[in-house]
């Protein structure tokens, strides 16, 4: 067992810093300029008034989906410009601007602002464009790689090889290959068509992704990030390995909020890594449990990260209907991170936080409770058929009256200011990247690539094995996912890979959160998870060895999808003709056999498990995961001889064992 270290208040200073470099190295969104004086007031202006647009337009205010996306691109590209430095090693603290950003202002205002003069024009002319109609593109094409160089590097680059693919796809032979483009028809397709900056991407930006991210903003300031750690806490603190379950359970509440995976590593892990350290947990272990918690909020319920209601677009759907479909594989993921850290900790002979360091539940809930109020009025509006976007500016205005229930946590004019200039700052590198992505979907809509791709990987298949045809696809949506925050990678994923599984049969919904799941599950998947290294520099850990016991405390997640991909069950409300004893049923033995994985991935059920003993387990799994009457019943019988042979051999817990 690791020497448990204390950390001093120096210590905790010293680590959240080093925290700040490795966010800043994974993530741009942290390496943003500060100004000073004037310069800074009429920063948070801006941003205070770039919210209450978007605020009045996606509620009481009347505006066409293009005029809308167009402004929201360039207030996106002016914070751009403003707040993301040209260079790494450019001085972050200034008094104004350099002069060619303010340029790059000036060009992204006038391109887009023509844009909102003249595409109703242009549009009823049959799409007829000038020279300098062609020019005006060309330059906003160019500003918003620019933009996304500075805010996303990765997926800028992946944007600039799908932009060459209009031209190069031409020498390209086979399935992959087409005639090739003129430049007229690619920037006519990329800047005045609907499938290109201006589509699907930079439309989800402008209307959940603002809000939810701003609400989310909202939530921190108000304390609830200070009520979910004094909540876990009371739930799991005192149990074997307490720290780790707090951890888990308040990485996945915070994650589910703020979308950003790496963010929320760099945030609470610099909190729960050392306390899961000192506990006795290894350091490899203490990080990979913190990436894999924060990784999973991006497709946990109730909020997803605000994935969830990008989905419900892309499908046509009520978000409650996607928010249930969710349940079951959140749950089933969590639960099996839960029971690895338990089994870990039985495993080490860990006990949990000493009574004292345990905050009373009663008391939490009297003096935070009510910071619960704007997420229940939430869900709670969308239940009732409202739409998303009423349901978080309600919920944005109960944050705030929730606030002033109590003193101590009453949100004054500064901390609203504050939640506001937070949320619109944190909308910039998201949205960026959305408008990046027009790029990618206008070139796969002008070029068939993903009806091309899908072709291909169905005659590699056959166009009859469904596991195979997913396989290849989480592949893919894996590679594309990569260094992607998670609402950019599955906007990119479902306009490649979706439509494959479509084709060979499978739901609707259980295509896209297939998709999903596997995009978000790239922040910890080597060679680039990006969670799992931000993790391992906190720890102090070895970054592979962190990558690759991420992938296994989340192998459950990575599982699950292709047990629902011809058998829907497992998605609440996707199968029409399930009854609910039905899916109670699969949801009931689909628990049972992700903790069956785990006991045997981690050699530890009742007591330490004999490598026997373990495959047993893991041959349970599968068996219990996919729904069926047969597979149930010698699920059940296998388990339990294990049960019952680990029951008869345990032996009594020493003193120095933990707690059962």
């Amino acid at each position: 067992m690791e020497e448990k270290e204390q950390l001093s208040p120096q210590g905790q200073e010293a680590l959240e810093e080093k925290a700040q470099r490795l966010l800043e190295e994974k993530d741009a969104e942290s390496r943003i300029r500060t100004y000073t004086g004037p310069m800074g007031t009429a920063l948070t202006v801006l941003l205070c008034l770039w919210t209450v647009f978007q605020l009045y337009y996606s509620t009481i205010g009347a505006i066409s989906a293009i005029n809308l996306r167009a402004f929201h691109c360039i207030f996106l590209l002016t914070f751009t410009f403003l707040l993301y430095p040209t260079y790494k090693k450019e001085r972050r603290r200034r008094a104004l601007p350099p002069v060619w950003d303010l340029g790059l202002i000036a060009l992204s205002a006038l391109t887009f602002g023509y844009l909102i003069l003249n595409y109703t024009r242009i549009a009823q002319s049959g799409g007829r464009l000038t020279q300098m109609e062609l020019v005006i593109a060309g330059v906003a094409v160019v500003i918003v790689f620019e933009a996304a160089r500075r805010a996303s590097g990765n997926l800028a680059v992946l944007a600039l090889i799908f932009l060459a693919y209009n031209w190069f796809g031409a020498y390209i032979p086979g399935r992959l290959g087409h005639n090739g483009f003129t430049l007229k028809r690619v920037l006519s397709t990329q800047f005045w068509g609907t499938q290109g900056l201006l589509g699907t991407g930079i439309g989800v930006s402008a209307t959940y992704i603002f809000l939810f991210v701003v609400f989310g903003a909202f939530l921190k300031h108000s304390g609830f990030s200070k009520f979910i750690n004094d909540f876990s806490l009371t739930l799991v603190g005192q149990t074997p390995g307490g720290p780790a379950k707090v951890a888990v359970l308040a990485s996945a509440l915070m994650g589910m909020i703020n979308g950003s995976a790496i963010a929320n590593v760099a945030t609470t892990g610099t909190i729960t890594i050392p306390l899961m350290k000192q506990t006795g947990y290894k350091k490899e272990f203490a990080g990979a449990v913190e990436a894999v918690a924060s990784t999973g909020g991006q497709f946990c319920p109730p909020i997803m990260g605000a994935v969830g209601f990008v989905m419900a677009e892309f499908l046509n759907l009520s978000y409650t209907y996607v928010m249930l479909a969710a349940i079951v594989p959140a749950f089933l993921y969590y639960l099996g991170l839960l029971f690895a850290v338990h089994f870990e900790a039985r495993r080490l002979g860990l006990s949990g936080l000493s009574k004292e360091n345990i905050p009373d539940a009663v008391k939490v809930l009297k003096e935070q409770g009510h910071l619960v109020i704007p997420l229940v009025a939430l869900i709670a509006l969308m239940f009732m058929g409202y739409t998303p976007l009423y349901a978080a500016v309600i919920a944005i205005a109960a944050t705030i009256a929730a606030s002033w229930l109590r003193k101590d946590t009453r949100m004054t004019w500064d901390k609203i200011v504050a939640a506001t200039v937070e949320g619109a700052r944190g909308a910039v590198s998201v949205g960026v990247c959305c408008v990046i992505i027009g790029v990618i979907i206008g070139t796969v809509t002008l070029t068939s690539l993903g009806l091309n791709m899908g072709y291909m990987i169905l005659a590699i298949v056959d166009n009859t094995n469904i596991y195979i045809t997913g396989l290849l696809v989480m592949v893919m949506s894996t590679i594309l996912g990569m260094g992607v925050p998670g609402v950019a990678a599955y906007v990119i994923v479902q306009a490649v890979a979706v439509p494959v599984l479509i084709e060979v049969g499978v739901l609707d919904i259980s295509a896209h959160m297939f998709c999903l799941i596997y995009a978000c599950l790239s922040n910890i998947t080597p060679p680039v998870a990006m969670s799992s290294y931000v993790a391992a520099g906190i720890a102090g850990s070895n970054q592979t060895k962190t990558g690759l016991l991420s992938v296994r405390l989340g192998l459950v997640g990575f599982l699950i999808p292709f047990f629902f991909l011809d058998n829907p069950v497992l998605l609440i409300g996707a199968d029409p003709t399930a009854s609910t004893a039905s899916s109670l049923w699969a949801f009931f033995t689909a628990s049972i056999g992700t903790i069956a994985l785990v006991g045997g991935l981690e050699g530890w059920f009742l007591r330490k498990s004999s490598w026997p003993e373990r495959a047993i387990l893991i041959v349970v799994a599968p068996l219990m995961l996919y729904p069926g009457s047969l597979t149930d019943a010698i699920g059940f019988a296998a388990l339990a001889a294990v049960i019952l042979l680990q029951y008869v051999t345990r032996r009594p817990a020493s003193p120095m064992s933990g707690n059962a």
